[in-house]
């Protein structure tokens, strides 16, 4: 039988796992993950209200409990203290799979970026999220108008959080501390800000559309930015989403006004310069305004403006980390690969592959993980021959006990499942998350 890794329970490894199983009824997959819970970003990275989105859980399930593939959490792969290390992991299976992600996020870069107040997208979604390596850093306390700097998907949601109420949150599986944080923020406007124009925004129109339906708050748009736009004056000529992204943003465009307890105001061509410091935190933004430049970029225009935050959240994109063991391209943050073949110089390492963000990149929805996955479970199968020369231990479980892990398995992620849902029926709300280690943790040795 070919044993194979998978380092990652996000979709990316579960849609790996699946292909191994499905192509291959030689194959048995054992999906390791750094935390005791599965489901990656579509457990820590999906915002909460997004029931249908995060109902792909169940698929991913699905594959998970499937007679030949093993979840086994709370593993790390790595050089520190209680990881355990690539060469090791080599020695356990014919193949390991790595598919962990994009875990860090891109910098602005500019004057201001340390203060106080000014985080990243990244670390406001893992609070709400109830990640247990998140910290609980007051984000909206104090704080009367927040600026997101970006306009992604990502800057969406976390625009949409920052304007939603108690009755909106509580019947999501949010952890309580930040519902309650939430619940009495004093925001009430936030700034959704890109460099470009509206048809080069990166959100979806669904996305944009919700932001239009939260009660007691207005969306508003500068009629002036929306006709620096190129596609402005005629939309028909943009691709589908970016046409229906403008007409969407057409509908807001006006004058606007306090008519509603919160305000979202979707703002374009304007370039972060410096956040500027109010008592030794983030007080505004500075930024410069832009215009096309004729060839699909901007250029500067020596105006500026300053926006008031007390908060700020860039959102800017995503970056691979590189793992000791692995070769790494700092450019693109990603381990270099043919057809998901970990390739270190002109040489593919056999028995070590890739698939996910941290081989393409940070981009694509949720499935495109699933041709991605293919295309490298088809590398795999096709240098399985070679592979299975390898002698492997019977029980890869046994040895990472002897190096004292102690993984959690299924039926301590069902367990941890039984105590959130307990939880939940405490505080009078459905499922509520545990976020933090020793929550998650003991949770997972109550196993029935």
């Amino acid at each position: 039988m070919l044993r194979v890794a998978v380092v990652g329970s996000g979709p990316s490894g579960c849609y790996t796992a699946q292909n191994l199983v499905q192509l291959d009824p030689t194959v048995s997959v054992d999906v390791l993950d750094r935390l005791p819970c599965p489901y990656g970003l579509v457990r820590y990275g999906v915002a909460p209200d997004h029931e249908k989105i995060k109902s792909l859980q169940g698929n991913l399930r699905t594959v998970l409990e499937h007679e030949r593939v093993r979840f086994l959490g709370g593993v790390r792969v790595g050089s520190g203290p209680g990881e355990l290390p690539v060469e090791r992991l080599r020695q356990l299976y014919h193949a390991v799979v790595y598919c962990f992600g994009a875990a860090s996020d891109r910098r602005l870069g500019i004057p201001g970026e340390e203060l106080p107040g000014c985080w990243s997208a990244t670390d406001f979604v893992a609070w709400y999220s109830a990640h247990p390596d998140a910290v609980d850093a007051g984000f909206v306390r104090d704080a009367r108008s927040a600026v997101v700097i970006g306009v992604g998907n990502v800057a969406v949601d976390v625009a949409r959080m920052l304007a939603r109420g108690a009755a909106e949150l509580s019947p999501t599986d949010m952890p309580q501390a930040a519902l309650t944080a939430l619940a009495a923020s004093g925001i009430r406007d936030v700034h959704v800000v890109g460099r470009r124009g509206p048809s080069q925004a990166r959100f979806t129109t669904k996305e944009l559309r919700e932001l239009g339906g939260l009660p007691d708050t207005e969306v508003l748009v500068d009629p002036d930015e929306l006709a620096l736009d190129p596609g402005y004056a005629d939309p028909s000529a943009l691709p589908a989403v970016q046409r229906r992204n403008v007409e969407v943003l057409r509908g807001w465009g006006g004058a606007g006004g306090r008519g509603a307890g919160r305000s979202i105001w979707l703002r374009f061509f304007l370039r972060p310069v410096e956040l500027l410091d109010d008592g030794g935190r983030v007080g505004a933004v500075l930024f410069e305004r832009t215009e096309p430049d004729g060839r699909g970029g901007v250029r500067g225009t020596g105006r500026y403006e300053t926006v008031e935050a007390q908060l700020v959240l860039r959102s800017v994109g995503y970056r691979g980390v590189p793992l000791d063991g692995l070769p790494f391209d700092e450019e693109t943050g990603t381990v270099p690969h043919a057809a998901g073949r970990i390739v270190e110089g002109c040489f593919s390492a056999p028995g070590e592959y890739v698939a996910g963000w941290i081989k393409r990149g940070p981009t694509g929805v949720i499935g495109s993980n699933r041709p991605d996955a293919k295309e490298t479970v088809l590398s795999l199968l096709e240098d399985a021959p070679v592979l299975l020369r390898r002698q492997v231990p019977e029980d890869p479980v046994a040895e990472l006990r002897a190096a004292g892990i102690e993984p959690v398995q299924w039926t301590g992620w069902q367990a941890i499942e039984r105590a959130e849902a307990a939880l939940g029926a405490r505080l009078g709300r459905s499922v509520v998350k545990l976020a933090d280690w020793d929550s998650l943790l003991e949770a997972a040795q109550t196993v029935s």
